[in-house]
C-alpha cells in the first residue's frame, strides 16, 4: 500500500494509514457489515440459526415467531404478527438504509404466490428452469 498522491510526507514514504472503519468496496466490507447486522439483531433478541447464518429467529411467549432472512441486499421477514414485524423494520431502519417493498413477490429468483384465504403459499422457479432449459 502506498500513500495517496499529494499526501506523502518526506522521509515517511513507507508509512500507511490504518482504517478505523471499513470502506465500501474493500474485501473486508461485507464481513464488517455482517458483524454490525448480527450485533443489531442480537440487541433485538434474535439469534442466528446454526444451519444458515443469514437466518435470524425470535420466538415469543405466545407461540408467535419472526424469521428474518437476508442475502446480500435482499431481506425477507416472516411472521404472523404484523405489528411485531413493523417494530422490527422500524428498529432496523434506525441502523441501516432500508426500503420497504411491501409483501414479497420474489426473492433470490424464487417467485412467491400466496393465497391467504386458503392459507397456501406457492414457491416457483419457473423462470430459472426456462433459462436453464
Amino acid at each position: 500500500m502506498e500513500q495517496p498522491e499529494g499526501f506523502m510526507v518526506k522521509g515517511k514514504e513507507d508509512y500507511v494509514c490504518k482504517l478505523r472503519k471499513s470502506l465500501y468496496g474493500l474485501k473486508q466490507a461485507p464481513r464488517q457489515w455482517y458483524k454490525k447486522f448480527e450485533s443489531v439483531m442480537g440487541e433485538q433478541g434474535y439469534w442466528k440459526t446454526t444451519s444458515d447464518h443469514c437466518v435470524f429467529v425470535q420466538k415469543f411467549s405466545d407461540d408467535d415467531f419472526i424469521i428474518l432472512l437476508f442475502y446480500v441486499d435482499d431481506m425477507l421477514i416472516i411472521g404472523r404478527n404484523s405489528s411485531r414485524i413493523d417494530r422490527l423494520k422500524m428498529q432496523l431502519s434506525k441502523d441501516f438504509a432500508m426500503k420497504d417493498l411491501g409483501p414479497a413477490k420474489q426473492i433470490l429468483g424464487i417467485r412467491i404466490h400466496r393465497e391467504r384465504n386458503a392459507k397456501k403459499l406457492y414457491l416457483s422457479q419457473e423462470k430459472h428452469i426456462e433459462k436453464v432449459l
